[in-house]
């Protein structure tokens, strides 16, 4: 009885042990790795190019001043209708500065002064032709003396020459007189036209075509030279997009490329068409400080206009270029693909376990990617591979 006692508990404890080694086996085994599988399906596939834009009136027009003067208010405000040929603005002739008191006595006494000189000038005059006078009738006797024989030919000669001399003199003194009215008139007008209006006719500015006030970029009466802006013109229904691309992705973009314009403010998404994309780029610096190569691209609506009539110009919106279109297209997640030995590859779950399997990726289209060989529809293939996953990696989801 004892005997079986001690052979009972040694087959218990030699059972607890197998069942230990069991426990700790089963234990170490690899477990499958949990992972999110993705379908391989065929379907319609569009690869486009997002970027915001900004409308923009096609015909617009910069009024500027063509002489310098005196501005007068622009009665006009944005967004009112003007015709061909309709005033827009008057330009006077340029006004005089307005004199301080020190520079108005200056011009004040420069006046006094320029009286002083004329009648200065005047009384020379007066001098001068009295001795012209005197001249003439000493000149008178001489010859008349000559002829008796009682004075020589010198003393005639003499007589003649301080008439010539006199006669001179009094025209000399004659100008004087006329360049110090001059210089009275000419002090008299810089007193009187300081702070006052020029005589002349106004340059009034005309409309060049029909259209709308857009901006209005100088509204107040004052001085304006010649070449300031003063307001733009255009017309708000004729309406493009202007879109900013990087280079990169201008290239993939032609005239004529469909083109939806999205979150625009309206209920509908709109429809374009590229109508020109600009041969020479430019460097833009990004928010982050980077320099960019960007290229202007042109879109012109294809959408009716009452869809797209609350747009202005220089309005925000964001522009969906299609670049590239198919019907049907072996695709799967962008998320599967991995490099792998220069190329690409993914994980497709066959029997529970991942199997590497070489990909060959033709386009993509934000999350998904085309499939060129490799892959046939209904194969899964694991999303989002990690470090856990390797080739014969048993695998559950």
């Amino acid at each position: 009885m004892h005997s079986i006692m001690k052979w009972r508990a040694r087959i218990g404890i030699l059972l607890t042990g197998l069942v230990l080694v069991a426990v700790l086996v089963w234990g170490f085994l690899p477990r499958p790795v949990a992972v999110e599988p993705a379908g391989v399906s065929r379907g319609p596939l569009t690869v486009t190019v997002e970027e915001e834009g900004r409308t923009r009136v096609k015909e617009r027009y910069l009024i500027s001043a063509p002489v310098s003067g005196y501005l007068r208010r622009i009665e006009l405000e944005a967004g009112d209708t003007v015709s061909a040929g309709q005033p827009l603005a008057e330009i006077e002739p340029r006004r005089s500065d307005a004199l301080d008191p020190r520079s108005r006595a200056q011009a004040q006494a420069q006046v006094h002064g320029a009286e002083a000189a004329l009648a200065a000038a005047r009384e020379e005059l007066r001098s001068a032709a009295a001795q012209a006078a005197l001249a003439d009738k000493a000149l008178a006797r001489a010859e008349s003396l000559h002829e008796a024989g009682d004075i020589s030919d010198d003393a005639l000669d003499r007589a003649e020459a301080e008439a010539t001399r006199s006669r001179a003199l009094r025209e000399a003194a004659e100008h004087a007189v006329e360049v110090a009215r001059f210089e009275l008139e000419t002090a008299r007008a810089v007193l009187a036209s300081h702070g006052t209006t020029a005589d002349g006719e106004l340059f009034s500015l005309q409309a060049p075509a029909d259209g709308r006030v857009l901006k209005l970029l100088r509204e107040s009466a004052g001085p304006v030279q010649a070449g300031a802006p003063l307001l733009e013109l255009g017309d708000p229904e004729q309406l493009e997009v202007v879109v900013e691309l990087l280079s990169t992705q201008a290239v993939q973009v032609a005239p004529g490329t469909r083109v939806r314009l999205e979150r625009w403010g309206g209920d509908a998404d709109l429809e374009g068409v590229v109508r020109v994309v600009e041969p020479a780029g430019f460097t833009k610096i990004s928010a982050l400080g980077v320099e960019e190569q960007r290229v202007l691209v042109i879109i012109d609506f294809s959408s009716p206009p009452e869809q797209w009539r609350r747009l202005g110009d220089a309005y925000r919106v964001e522009a969906r270029f299609h670049v590239w279109e198919g019907e049907d297209v072996l695709q799967i997640p962008a998320s599967a693909l991995f490099r792998h030995d220069g190329g690409w590859g993914v994980f497709r779950i066959v029997g529970g376990r991942a199997q590497l399997t070489p990909v060959e990726v033709g386009r993509r289209a934000g999350l998904t990617a085309q499939i060129l060989s490799g892959l046939a529809p209904g194969d899964q293939v694991v999303s989002h591979p990690d470090d856990q996953i390797s080739d014969g990696v048993r695998v559950e989801y």
